[in-house]
């Protein structure tokens, strides 16, 4: 699934390049400019080669009571800690290249942003939405007792 989302948008990039170089940019006495593009495509496609396998071996998520756990990147690692207590909404996502591969993302949103848990097997990413939301509830009705008291 990463290697042709990678893929896809690598093409789309080489398009670009292609475009630019052909209709309007660079005139043919200008040889930077086709330096330039070559070095870029190199650019793509050795990243397209390259970055899911590191996101793919840096991907990370746990779960646990109290709080949501992300780990993902590629160049830069970026870890997210989200309580659970904070969690407002819930979504299940699916592209047409997750539909492809039968795999889903969960998005959970809080009030600081959102965070996405991505490549799960359909049914898991069903499962994750479920219990999360059976979580939820149980703070806000945890939340309510203590108030009440």
């Amino acid at each position: 699934c990463m290697y042709t989302a990678a893929i896809l948008r690598t093409l789309a990039g080489l398009g670009m390049i292609i475009s630019l170089n052909v209709f309007w940019l660079i005139p043919d006495e200008i040889t930077i400019g086709t330096t330039i593009s070559i070095v870029l495509a190199i650019l793509l496609i050795a990243n397209a080669a390259i970055s899911p396998y590191f996101r793919f071996h840096r991907y990370r998520y746990q779960i646990t009571e109290e709080y949501i756990d992300v780990l993902e990147g590629y160049i830069f690692v970026e870890r997210n800690l989200v309580p659970l207590e904070r969690l407002h909404k819930m979504q299940t996502n699916r592209g047409p290249i997750d539909r492809m591969f039968k795999v889903a993302k969960v998005t959970v949103t809080t009030a600081g942003g959102d965070v996405t848990l991505r490549f799960l097997d359909e049914e898991k990413a069903e499962y994750i939405a479920e219990s999360l939301s059976k979580r939820i509830n149980q703070i806000v009705v945890e939340q309510r007792d203590e108030d009440g008291k």
